[in-house]
């Protein structure tokens, strides 16, 4: 695990340029770091070391040292892609998974891609033909941004490490933002900062004598496959579990596994559980709130496997951490689930250097309760001549009652029937609806995003899926946008800033390859998520666990901005800071702070305006300074 960084070009790269996107980095890495400059490229690497921790260290060479490779991730197939490769010729210098991707390269091209089973992001220079190569895992683990300039090209793993950079500028790019508000993140192609990108998930990118090619090389099959029963496709749900699992225990450094007390992280332990040889090292996070509080069903768990169980009581303190956060994630993120992931994160690093997540076990096995909520009103065909009376109607009632009462709940409904149904999911998705954003903007933010439909990201993704049925479907569009735009964001962002190195059985792409292809009745039936997966599970976990509602691993965000954070809410939205700058206007901005504090419910749209004007000012109003100390005075310790 790593943090790379990277400069080619057609006349000259610069060392220094690279080896100061490096030291931003520094975190990703704390334990070494090395760089390969010849006359075109300069490619730099910051280690975390798990694996080979005495001699896996970067750049990796080719023999002859016409292939050069820097990496970010873990590559869980090394063992066998190694002795295939050494069965092919090629020789090894070291005992990492680093080493196989060159050599693959040379057997494969672009299209070592296709053999490698884990997360990355990767950077390979062909010096013979004076090409570089960036690709990105398949469902995107590791981020990779990059900046495309006169025929030279810069990348690195964080958006703040190509900030130093001079040529790329700190200005904000008024179509991300308008993207932002409306998903809680920045979605891939773009990034915050006007000319600097995101490679998308499971893409490849091509760089030669300045030309810069990108392409898909992976996208889930959602194709329906028949399944000869419920018991065989439980075994085999248990069996690719068990064997994603097994491949991300390999570790010569401390290991250990979050546990919120869902299904899908308590899963993972068991599976540990299953395969390790010792008690499973466990770290849960809670709330003094009961209504956000999991511990109970985390330590149910714990019991039943024996594991060495920690926990963190997080507390309204915990806010905080939240200008280290602003530092970490270097884009505006508007998920406040980020706060406890980055405690559970400190906890655990202060006693192993490798967590296993249940991330991807959602989207994998269909857990939101929106996939049976968008499958019913899907049932109601509405005719599309109708749909702008429905859209107005509702709006009305929305408009004219209180939050949580039957006239606002049935307008809500209303207007959701007077909607293609892409666009039904994507109201369900928004933070900032489009007529919101039109309410908050000033004239010149409306001038910037004329014509930029937010939610034309999703109609593509439905376009694009191979799904027959309704569910399937909506599972494929999450799969590539609000897991790797939002979820897998977050955990990258809160596990490197403590120098942490999570993994994902659930994101293994065999597992999601199978899963993929099950009929959607196996997956969420009538109003029961994951089917399929609590009936595999049905001995392996507690019945409470397996059955209790979903519960999001969430912040009392609503009840914070109304009590100990209602001051620094206002102070931070409508200082003159905040109200010069021209996005929004002030007085849109009040009143969403008077109305959530008299009852209605904007949490999610103040933390949003929040981190944005906290990203701001860190990243744009101020020169690029070191992360400010982490604090964990705002949680109590229980071992």
């Amino acid at each position: 695990m790593c943090g790379v960084a990277g400069m080619v070009s057609t006349t000259s790269a610069d060392q220094a340029v690279v080896k100061k996107m490096c030291d931003v980095l520094a975190h990703r890495g704390p334990d070494g770091e090395g760089f390969h400059t010849g006359t075109h490229v300069s490619l730099g690497m910051r280690r975390l070391a798990v694996i080979d921790v005495e001699g896996g260290d970067q750049p990796v060479f080719s023999e002859d040292r016409g292939v050069v490779a820097v990496f970010n991730g873990e590559i869980y197939n090394y063992r066998d892609l190694r002795r295939e490769l050494l069965s092919r010729g090629h020789t090894f210098r070291t005992n990492g998974d680093g080493e196989c991707i060159v050599h693959l390269y040379e057997e494969h091209g672009e299209d070592l891609v296709h053999h490698l089973r884990g997360m990355f992001a990767l950077a390979v220079w062909d010096a013979g033909n004076r090409r570089l190569l960036l690709a990105r895992d398949r469902v995107g683990k590791k981020p990779l941004f990059y900046q495309d300039r006169a025929g030279s090209l810069t990348f690195a793993s964080e958006l703040k490490a190509l900030s130093t950079v001079a040529e790329a500028g700190r200005e904000v790019d008024p179509e991300a933002l308008h993207h932002y508000l409306t998903y809680q993140y920045v979605p891939a192609p773009w990034s915050i900062l006007r000319g600097i990108r995101k490679l998308p998930p499971g893409s490849l990118l091509t760089w030669h004598d300045g030309r810069v090619r990108v392409r898909r090389y992976w996208e889930l099959d959602f194709s329906p496959a028949d399944v000869a029963s419920e018991e065989e496709a439980a075994e085999r749900t248990r069996e690719l579990l068990l064997e994603a699992t097994r491949l991300r225990m390999v570790s010569e450094r401390p290991l250990g596994a979050f546990l919120s007390g869902g299904i899908d992280s308590s899963a993972v332990v068991a599976a540990m559980a299953r395969i390790s040889d010792r008690p499973v090292k466990t770290f849960a996070i809670g709330f003094d709130d009961a209504r956000f509080d999991e511990r109970t069903h985390a330590r149910a768990v714990a019991r039943r496997y024996g594991t060495d169980h920690h926990e963190f009581v997080v507390d309204a303190s915990a806010l905080d951490v939240l200008p280290t956060l602003a530092w970490y994630f270097d884009e505006p993120f508007a998920d406040s689930s980020a706060i406890p992931s980055f405690y559970v994160a400190q906890l655990s690093r202060r006693h192993v250097t490798v967590a296993l997540n249940g991330d991807g076990g959602d989207e994998t096995f269909g857990g939101y309760t929106r996939y049976a909520r968008a499958a019913r009103l899907e049932r109601f065909r509405v005719h599309r001549a109708a749909h702008p009376a429905l859209r107005h109607l509702g709006r009305t009632l929305v408009g004219s009652g209180q939050v949580g009462t039957h006239l606002r709940r049935a307008g809500l409904g209303l207007a959701m029937l007077g909607e293609t149904s892409p666009r039904r999911y994507a109201r369900m998705m928004s933070y900032f609806t489009p007529e919101q954003k039109q309410d908050l903007y000033t004239a010149g933010m409306c001038e910037a995003t004329s014509g930029r439909d937010s939610y034309d990201l999703l109609d593509q993704a439905f376009r694009r899926s191979r799904a027959t049925d309704w569910v399937n479907r909506l599972m494929d569009v999450d799969v590539n946008t609000y897991l790797p735009g939002d979820l897998l964001v977050k955990v990258d962002i809160t596990t490197m800033a403590n120098s942490l190195e999570g993994r994902s059985p659930f994101l293994d792409h065999h597992l999601m390859e199978w899963a993929a292809r099950l009929p959607a009745e196996l997956k969420v039936r009538g109003g029961t998520t994951k089917y399929l997966l609590k009936k595999a599970l049905r001995d392996w976990l507690p019945h409470d666990v397996l059955h209790r509602p979903k519960q999001g691993f969430g912040v009392p965000l609503a009840h914070w901005l109304r009590t100990d954070l209602r001051d620094v809410a206002r102070d931070v939205l409508t200082d003159r800071t905040a109200t010069s700058r021209g996005y929004f206007r002030p007085e849109a901005v009040s009143t969403l702070l008077e109305e959530h504090v008299a009852g209605s419910d904007h949490a999610r749209r103040l933390w949003a305006l929040m981190q944005f004007e906290l990203w701001h000012r860190r990243f744009v109003d101020q020169p690029l300074s070191g992360a400010p100390a982490a604090t964990t005075q705002s949680s109590r310790c229980i071992g």
